[in-house]
């Protein structure tokens, strides 16, 4: 969203219809979730709570939200119907933000928070909370009339909801930890206790648990996984990339194997089948399911704004394979590759059919890891695509796939220093 996104007060979504892309209501909005953070940075919004017709309430990620607009919510149309349960490091807007006493700190007056106010963030999908609706005076109910002065400060502007500067709650450690990336966020995980690490995983949230565990060695992934409750074991799969998910999912003992197989959705459980179908350090074993496909007839435009998924990786960003449908793997027949800069230099008019790149034999699915590697040496490559004797696309792999599994096994606990001239010990 542009660095004008509204700023929407969360009094306004209290009760909001949540639609699907087809305009079909799932539920309304009951709550929000939102992480605190030390000192006074503005709490990320983590997702919703949302009440379904059957009164159930369950957790929409902020990452499934697609607008907010004049009081309703339009999300992606995936939901997960697990129960909501509040989690130790989050708190809910409604039931425990507002109504709260806070102190302004220019002038250490006491004043009663009625509303927050929430923003996404200028091109993130990130939502923070940054602006709060305060009175003076006496205290009042979040959404009664009251006498006293009101005013909007910015979140910084008060104090009485951050978390204390030195903590040692998992609360405390997310905080502190969360700008780090993944695989550094991974290094700190491997590096704590057992004990420490299952409650700083526990109290993660889906997705980015999910980016952690495939960071991983592989028996930290097996004791974290082992640890959750199973439906949220399956969730975090399901939230993992394919080939990663299923190469955990191939070191389980069958029994737990199956057990997550049939909690998870059947179209990622078939994936999941699919991939493990393959031996390991074969083309189709280092394969996701889950490439960019269009259709010829789709445009620079759409293939553009496909691209622009923040969700995607760099090497998955890099190109679009085209294919007749059906667009998910196995694909209709596999025409050709068309990659991100030659989408930038043509008009966004243009029919991605009319710009094949298919010169290159793609990799069989049987195709050894000798070979794969050849094949991003030999042609610079950064993915390539995976197509069976049909014709269809089965999926895309990409260089780091190739480099996780080419590298030593134990390569996730060597310490990289890349601060130019400064080894372990600081020298």
């Amino acid at each position: 969203m542009a660095a004008g996104a509204p700023r929407i007060f969360v009094s306004h979504l209290s009760g909001a219809a949540v639609f699907d892309p087809n305009g079909d209501q799932v539920g309304r909005v009951r709550d929000l979730v939102v992480m605190l953070r030390v000192g006074r940075k503005p709490p990320r919004v983590l997702g919703l709570v949302v009440e379904l017709a059957t009164r159930r309430r369950i957790f929409l990620p902020m990452t499934r939200v697609t607008g907010i607009d004049s009081g309703q919510v339009i999300t992606t149309g995936v939901l997960n119907v697990r129960r909501f349960e509040q989690r130790p490091t989050e708190r809910l807007v409604f039931g425990e933000l507002l109504d709260r006493r806070v102190t302004l700190v220019d002038t250490g007056e006491e004043v009663t928070v009625l509303d927050l106010a929430v923003r996404q963030q200028p091109s993130r999908r990130e939502w923070q909370i940054d602006r709060v609706f305060v009175r003076k005076g006496r205290k009042g109910g979040a959404f009664r009339r009251n006498r006293g002065e009101t005013l909007t400060v910015e979140w910084s502007a008060v104090t009485g909801f951050s978390l204390e500067e030195h903590g040692q709650g998992a609360e405390n450690l997310l905080a502190t930890f969360e700008q780090l990336r993944p695989a550094d966020l991974a290094n700190v995980l491997h590096h704590l206790s057992p004990k420490r690490r299952a409650e700083v995983a526990a109290a993660l949230d889906d997705e980015r648990l999910a980016d952690v565990l495939e960071e991983l060695p592989e028996d930290d992934q097996i004791e974290i996984l082992g640890k959750l409750e199973e439906e949220r074991a399956a969730d975090v799969l399901e939230a993992m990339d394919p080939d990663d998910a299923a190469d955990l999912l191939g070191e389980l003992p069958e029994e737990d194997k199956e057990r997550l197989l049939n909690l998870m959705q059947p179209s990622d459980a078939a994936d999941m089948r699919r991939l493990m179908s393959y031996e390991e350090h074969t083309a189709g074993g280092l394969m996701t399911t889950e490439p960019l496909v269009l259709r010829p007839d789709a445009t620079v435009a759409d293939a553009l704004a496909r691209i622009r998924n923040p969700d995607l990786s760099p090497a998955h960003a890099a190109q679009v394979y085209v294919c007749r449908p059906p667009e998910e793997t196995p694909t209709g027949k596999y025409l050709g590759t068309v990659h991100f800069q030659r989408l930038l230099r043509d008009p966004p008019y243009t029919l991605v059919g009319s710009m094949l790149d298919d010169d290159l034999q793609p990799l069989a699915p049987d195709a050894a890891l000798p070979v794969v590697a050849g094949f991003f040496a030999t042609y610079d490559m950064v993915a390539a695509p995976v197509v069976d004797d049909s014709g269809s696309l089965l999926g895309a792999i990409t260089v780091d796939d190739v480099l996780d599994h080419m590298l030593p096994e134990d390569w996730r606990e060597t310490e990289y220093h890349l601060d130019e001239g400064v080894g372990p010990d600081g020298a």
